[in-house]
C-alpha cells in the first residue's frame, strides 16, 4: 500500500478514535445499527419450501432483541438479562428465520469482559453457562451447535479481556509518559529561574556597595538584573506558551521557538561575568554542529554548573570548556570555590537534573570536588555522531 495512503488511513483511523472516544453512545449506537443489519439478512432471503414466511412481527421482536445494545455500557448486565428475555420470546412465540450467529449475546459478553468488573464477570459467567446449552435445546439439540456456540462465546469473553488488558497498557503508558514530561517542565523550570535569581541576588547584594564607591558599577548592576529578569520572563513565556492548550484561539498561538543552544553560549557566559565571576571559555578538538537536543542539554549543563558557582562555591574564577572528541562530546566546568565544603549544599535538583539529561542522550555526568581536592567540578559526556545532524 502506497505511504500517503497509509498515511491517510492512519488519520481516519486517529480521528474516529477520538470521536469514539469523545461519543461513547454514538459509537453503541452504530453498533446496534450494525448489528440490526446482520439480523435483518434472513429476513430478506427466501425461507425453503414448506416454512412460513418470515413475518413483520418475527422482524419486530428480532429487533427488540438488538435496542438494549444502546445502553449496554452504561448498564450491560440489565442488557443481557434483556438480550436473554427477548431472545426466548422470540423462540416460543414466533416462527421466525434463525440467525447464524447469536450476534447480541456476543456484543454483550465482549462489553461485560471489556468493561466490567470481576464480579459481573462471574455472573455473567455463570448466566451463560446455563443460557447456552438451553438455547441450544431449544434450537437444534446437537452438539455441534453447542460446541460451536460455547466457542464463539468463549471468543468473545477472551477478546474482551485482551480489550481490557491492552486500554490499561495505554493508561499506564500514559501516566509514565505524563510523568517524564512533568519531570522535564520541572527541570527546565528549575533551570531557568534558578539561575536568573541567582544572578539577580548577587547583583543586588553588591549594588548598594557599588553605589557609595562606584556608581557607573551600580547602574551596571541594576541594568544586568533587568536583562536577567527579562531574558527568565521570555524563556518562562515561551515555556508556558506550549503548554497552554489555546492554539485555535484567535490570536493565542503560542510560539515554538527552539531551546537556548551552543550559540547561547557566548551570552549565558557574559551575563555571569557581570556579577563578577571570573567565566573562561573554550572549545577544543574538532568543533563541529551537534542536534538540536544535545545543544539544548549542553547550555542547560553550563548554566546549572555555573548557577550552582554562584550559589554555593564562594569562587573568583570558572572555567568552562567543550571537547569535541570522536563520538561525543564533553563538558567540563569547575571552579575555584569551596570545594568538598559545598558539595553537600549542591546535590539537590540540579546535580539529578544534570544526570537525567545527560542519560536521555545516553551520556553520563559526574560531579564531586576538583582533581587537587579544591574547587567543585562537573563532567559530562554526550554521545555525538560525527556526521553533522544538527537539523535532525
Amino acid at each position: 500500500m502506497p505511504r500517503g495512503i497509509r498515511g491517510e488511513l492512519r488519520g481516519w483511523w486517529g480521528r474516529g478514535r477520538v470521536l469514539a472516544a469523545a461519543h461513547p453512545l454514538l459509537v453503541d449506537i452504530g453498533v446496534a445499527l450494525l448489528v440490526q443489519g446482520a439480523m435483518t439478512m434472513p429476513f430478506l432471503v427466501p425461507r425453503a419450501p414448506g416454512l412460513p414466511p418470515a413475518t413483520w412481527a418475527a422482524y419486530g421482536l428480532s429487533t427488540l432483541t438488538v435496542v438494549p445494545l444502546v445502553w449496554r455500557r452504561r448498564a450491560p448486565l440489565a442488557v443481557l438479562f434483556a438480550m436473554l428475555g427477548t431472545n426466548l420470546l422470540y423462540r416460543l412465540t414466533v416462527d421466525g428465520p434463525g440467525q447464524p450467529l447469536p450476534y447480541t449475546g456476543l456484543v454483550v459478553t465482549y462489553t461485560i469482559a471489556a468493561l466490567a468488573g470481576p464480579i459481573q464477570r462471574l455472573l455473567t459467567g455463570l448466566v451463560l453457562v446455563v443460557a447456552v446449552p438451553a438455547g441450544v435445546w431449544l434450537n437444534t439439540r446437537s452438539a455441534r451447535e453447542l460446541t460451536f456456540s460455547v466457542f464463539v462465546f468463549a471468543a468473545a469473553y477472551v477478546f474482551g479481556r485482551l480489550t481490557d488488558a491492552r486500554q490499561r497498557a495505554h493508561r499506564v503508558e500514559a501516566q509514565q509518559a505524563a510523568a517524564r514530561e512533568r519531570a522535564r517542565i520541572a527541570r527546565e523550570m528549575h533551570d531557568i529561574l534558578s539561575h536568573a535569581v541567582s544572578l539577580m541576588i548577587v547583583q543586588a547584594e553588591a549594588g548598594p556597595v557599588a553605589v557609595r564607591s562606584a556608581p557607573e558599577r551600580a547602574v551596571a548592576a541594576f541594568d544586568a538584573i533587568s536583562a536577567t529578569g527579562r531574558d527568565a520572563m521570555a524563556q518562562l513565556r515561551d515555556m508556558l506558551g506550549v503548554l497552554r492548550d489555546g492554539a485555535d484561539e484567535p490570536g493565542s498561538a503560542a510560539p515554538r521557538e527552539p531551546q537556548p543552544g551552543l550559540a547561547a553560549l557566548p551570552g549565558l557566559l557574559d551575563r555571569v561575568r557581570g556579577s563578577g565571576l571570573d567565566v573562561t571559555y573554550r572549545a577544543v578538538g574538532d568543533v563541529r554542529p551537534v542536534p538540536e537536543g544535545v545543544g539544548a542539554t549542553v547550555f542547560r549543563v553550563v548554566q546549572e554548573a555555573l548557577t550552582n558557582t554562584l550559589k554555593h562555591a564562594d569562587a573568583r574564577a570558572v572555567r568552562v570548556e567543550l571537547s569535541y572528541g570522536k563520538g561525543e562530546l564533553g563538558v567540563l566546568v569547575i571552579d575555584d570555590g569551596k570545594g568538598p565544603r559545598g558539595v553537600s549544599r549542591r546535590g539537590g535538583h540540579g546535580l539529578a537534573g544534570m544526570r537525567e539529561r545527560a542519560a536521555a542522550h545516553g551520556g553520563s555526568a559526574v560531579t564531586g570536588p576538583g582533581a587537587d581536592g579544591r574547587g567543585f567540578e562537573v563532567r559530562v559526556r554526550i554521545p555525538v555522531p560525527h556526521a553533522a545532524a544538527a537539523g535532525r
